[in-house]
């Protein structure tokens, strides 16, 4: 491991004991990616009064669902698990189709309100923090993340601790703690979400173009980080449409 990794991992460690102790309650908003069990090995091997949850769109891969029972083998902890609401979801799918999110952006964008926004709403009431596993290098709607922001559309402060690490830094602190990590990271997935809307990369692609490839990359986001106004967050040097 080399000495800028392990300086970043002892502000790593610094940082999340500052929310813990500064900005309590926080929580951990978890998708159970690699960057995110980084984090999360970090709050529970130190015992950090920081909540982990988890939400479950009910289109998560079967991989993804086991992350879930594999924290609780390894650390001991049950992570708090948020789904969409039936009603909604049933509407959508009557209305619209179920796989309906193909058809467009509006509606692709309209899916994930439904099975992760409105969730992750409803998770992070009462919380003064949330904390993602966000990183610079993953997109271009990325590139000007801070490590700590603060999320006005939602009235709380936002950290991303791992803004500035590099994808070779998670998987080497995975492999040197031993983290459990998702098995679909071993079949060419970079970045995870809902099964219909991810696939593996393949050389050259930027760690997220996995995710709804079908769309242009700079609108390749779920709603989940949003400017005060409720737009999707966009880096600044982005060409507008």
């Amino acid at each position: 491991m080399t000495e800028p990794l392990k300086r970043k991992i002892s502000e790593l460690e610094r940082l999340l004991v500052r929310v813990a102790l500064e900005h309590a309650p926080a929580a951990l908003a978890s998708s159970l990616s690699a960057e995110d069990m980084v984090i999360t090995d970090v709050i529970l091997r130190h015992g950090l009064g920081i909540e982990i949850f988890t939400l479950d769109t009910q289109r998560l891969h079967a991989d993804t669902l086991n992350v879930i029972a594999a924290i609780r083998k390894r650390y001991g902890y049950d992570m708090r698990v948020f789904h969409p609401e039936a009603e909604a979801v049933t509407e959508y799918v009557v209305k619209f189709g179920r796989d309906a999110f193909y058809e467009s952006a509006e509606l692709r964008k309209r899916c994930c309100h439904i099975r992760k926004v409105e969730p992750l709403n409803r998770a992070l009431e009462g919380k003064e923090a949330w904390i993602t596993g966000q990183r610079r290098d993953q997109a271009v709607t990325r590139s000007e993340l801070k490590v700590q922001e603060y999320d006005a559309a939602r009235g709380k402060v936002k950290f991303n601790p791992l803004a500035d690490w590099s994808e070779d830094e998670v998987w080497t602190y995975i492999r040197a703690f031993d983290v459990p990590y998702n098995a679909l990271h071993d079949q060419g997935y970079r970045s995870i979400g809902c099964a219909p809307c991810t696939r593996p990369t393949v050389a050259g692609e930027d760690v997220r173009a996995g995710r709804w490839w079908w769309e242009h990359p700079e609108a390749r986001e779920c709603g989940l980080h949003v400017e005060p106004d409720g737009r999707v967050a966009r880096s600044k040097t982005e060409v507008p449409a």
